[in-house]
């Protein structure tokens, strides 16, 4: 018997702010969650599994119109067609008091009920699936503890989306202990809500499948489902299998030395292509940060537009469909000392030393750039990586500030 286990598919998610900055990229880049799931349908059907199985968070949220609905009732439909099962607990994003619509489903998917934990028992597969779905967004209680006891002689799967004991930038839903999992004495543990991938016991197995497509740069790496088989009640192969059709990359490229954008572009040029061979023929989408000392610093961070531009050059000589998502400049100025400055102009670089060197400045100005950074959505500020202004995040800021003011003088000739 084999089965599939996939959670996050957070399907038709809007990946806030893509299209502002991707432009004529964007429908194909939002509709990577479509068509990763279809691919993962494609998958089920051609390899004849037996059941589906959806650990939560199969929406980002309520639907803008019934298209979302209606595309997932089409991937049903397929899979009833071909005797394929599926069961599916909602988790946070798609709580039932999230969603205000809804459509009705073909009869071989099984939707867990959000009051109370409950059983299905497929006999002829021998199966017996335990889950529970979320009532409401915020769920903190422990809700395992109250999953049914195993169906002797059948494989028992328990479907629960959860960040177990706790996981670094997920909300702590439906917490509980590992130890508390395998005590209740399934066969296979399918969870959801983690988006990277993560297998947390195998005696017995306790699978976080990560979402099913990555959708900002803060999901890097193959996405996609575990292929679980099981043989007289016992789980005997788990493996990963990717169906992502856009895979995000965080690419550091270091130019300290280069002697002009020509050469930047050829260490970029270089470096793209080794991700592109990484991820097969997928489009690649890179958060791509410079690094390094030298003089090519004050031309970067000097005219950032440009650099942006000569890096998407690099990327279309990259060899293979790369979008830059946005170019991090983290260069540094070379050891040796600056060329002295006109008096108004040293008043202001030293205005910008003086504040990275006072700690009391330094507070002032993560006070003034956090209430600025309150008014952007949690989500904007997560992809952005501006959850926590850190020490080391407050360093960039200012040092960006000086090199800006340094490129700046050097592209007027002073």
């Amino acid at each position: 018997m084999r089965f599939i286990h996939t959670a996050d598919i957070h399907l038709d998610s809007p990946l806030a702010g893509l299209a502002a900055r991707a432009g004529e990229r964007a429908r194909d880049l939002v509709g990577a969650t479509r068509r990763a799931f279809t691919g993962m349908i494609d998958a089920a059907v051609e390899q004849a599994v037996d059941f589906l199985v959806i650990a939560g968070d199969l929406y980002d949220g309520d639907w803008r119109d019934f298209s979302t609905g209606l595309f997932f009732a089409e991937g049903m439909a397929r899979l009833e067609h071909a005797g394929i099962r599926v069961a599916l607990v909602k988790g946070n994003h798609d709580a039932e008091n999230a969603m205000t619509r809804s459509l009705s489903l073909p009869p071989n998917v099984h939707v867990f009920r959000a009051d109370r934990a409950e059983t299905v028992v497929w006999d002829d597969l021998g199966v017996a699936l335990h889950g529970r779905s979320y009532g409401q967004r915020a769920m903190r209680d422990n809700i395992a503890g109250g999953y049914p006891a195993p169906v002797p002689g059948l494989l028992n799967v328990g479907v629960l989306h959860t960040a177990a004991d706790g996981r670094p930038g997920h909300e702590p839903y439906a917490p509980c202990a590992l130890a508390e999992l395998a005590a209740k004495g399934y066969a296979y543990w399918a969870l959801g809500h983690v988006h990277a991938r993560e297998v947390l016991g195998e005696r017995p197995w306790i699978v976080f499948p990560g979402n099913l497509q990555g959708r900002h740069a803060n999901e890097t790496g193959p996405k996609g489902f575990t292929l679980v088989t099981a043989d007289a009640g016992e789980v005997v192969a788990v493996e990963p299998v990717e169906c992502d059709v856009v895979r995000w990359a965080r690419v550091p490229v270091d130019v300290g030395g280069c002697a002009g954008l020509d050469a930047v572009g050829e260490r970029v040029r270089a470096a793209l292509g080794e991700a592109l061979a990484g991820a097969g023929r997928r489009t690649l989408a890179v958060r791509l940060t410079l690094t390094g000392r030298g003089a090519v610093h004050r031309a970067l961070v000097g005219d950032p537009d440009r650099a942006a531009a000569e890096c998407e050059v690099a990327a279309m000589r990259a060899g293979g469909d790369v979008w830059i998502e946005k170019v991090e400049l983290r260069t540094a100025e070379p050891d040796t000392g600056a060329a002295p400055l006109p008096d108004a102009l040293g008043e202001l670089l030293r205005a910008v030393e003086e504040v990275r060197a006072d700690p009391a400045e330094h507070d002032g100005l993560r006070a003034e750039l956090e209430a600025l950074l309150s008014r952007m959505p949690h989500a904007a500020r997560a992809e952005a990586g501006l959850d926590e202004l850190g020490d080391d995040l407050l360093a960039a800021v200012l040092e960006d500030a000086r090199a800006i003011v340094l490129g700046r003088l050097a592209g007027e000739g002073v």
